[in-house]
């Protein structure tokens, strides 16, 4: 039988796992949900099949794994309220809350807690999420498979060793999805400025990039090397790539990901 998990927070992210669980072939019995929304809750059940609840104190107390998906603002309160209920059960805690560190989560469960901290992506809304985990101390094996496998229901896994990483990977997957609408964006003005019709400039736009990203992922080969396939010498792509470079493209990836890492750890001081 597999172990019970609770979701505290059904949010976008706290909705999206429960959505992957069930893809998955989870049991739907085996998944309770917490969430002040009523409303929430109610199309959760009636989707899934799930247990739902407003209150958490009710909604962990058959979970042996318990996730918290709430704002960072709210994660004390909610945590806090459930100490002594998960050291009894000895739970495994996994937080999405961005930018809470896990000395923190430690010190409101009261210690010797098993905690996973996540970082997902806004594609984890699709099942196509890029997610890392880091796990402390107290964690077993056993919990990092079980947490590994619950973020694998809505995409890739990596592990970290080193917390402090977890801001590097919010500036680079994170708030990656953001870069890469821009870019789209961009193609699709210039394509109309160029005199391209709009729906058309929207629809190879997007056809583009996910053509490109899945020839990444599929051809084993490194994305260098496909840029360099493409832009064959003297030719069209290759003006364009100049250009890019011109106008210090890698410079300011490299500054736009070190301020948003930056921020992130300016944001985990305030937690």
């Amino acid at each position: 039988m597999q172990s019970a998990i609770a979701v505290i927070g059904a949010g976008h992210m706290g909705s999206a796992l429960i959505s992957g669980l069930i893809s998955q072939h989870y049991p739907p019995k085996q998944i309770f949900a917490c969430d002040p929304s009523v409303e929430k809750l109610a199309y959760l059940q009636q989707t899934f099949g799930i247990s739902v609840s407003t209150h958490n104190e009710e909604a962990i107390e058959q979970a042996e794994t318990i996730i918290f998906a709430v704002k960072p603002n709210a994660m004390q309160a909610a945590v806090s309220a459930l100490a002594a209920r998960i050291h009894e059960k000895k739970s495994l805690v996994i937080s999405i809350a961005a930018g809470v560190r896990e000395k923190r989560v430690q010190e409101w469960l009261g210690g010797k807690v098993a905690v996973v901290r996540a970082m997902p992506n806004m594609p984890a809304l699709i099942g196509c999420g890029a997610t890392a985990l880091y796990a402390n101390s107290y964690t077993s094996p056993t919990q990092r498979k079980l947490a590994e496998a619950i973020l694998r229901c809505v995409g890739l896994v990596v592990w970290l060793d080193d917390e402090k990483q977890i801001d590097a990977v919010t500036a680079l997957s994170g708030s990656g999805p953001a870069y890469f609408f821009l870019l789209i964006e961009a193609l699709q003005e210039a394509g109309k400025k160029l005199g391209l019709p709009e729906e058309t400039t929207r629809l190879l736009a997007l056809q583009t990039a996910y053509g490109a990203t899945r020839l990444a992922l599929e051809s084993g080969e490194s994305v260098a090397e496909l840029r360099r396939r493409v832009a064959s010498p003297g030719g069209t792509t290759e003006r364009a790539l100049h250009v890019l470079d011109q106008g210090r493209f890698h410079e300011l990836m490299l500054e736009a990901l070190t301020a948003a890492k930056k921020h992130s750890e300016d944001l985990a001081v305030k937690h």
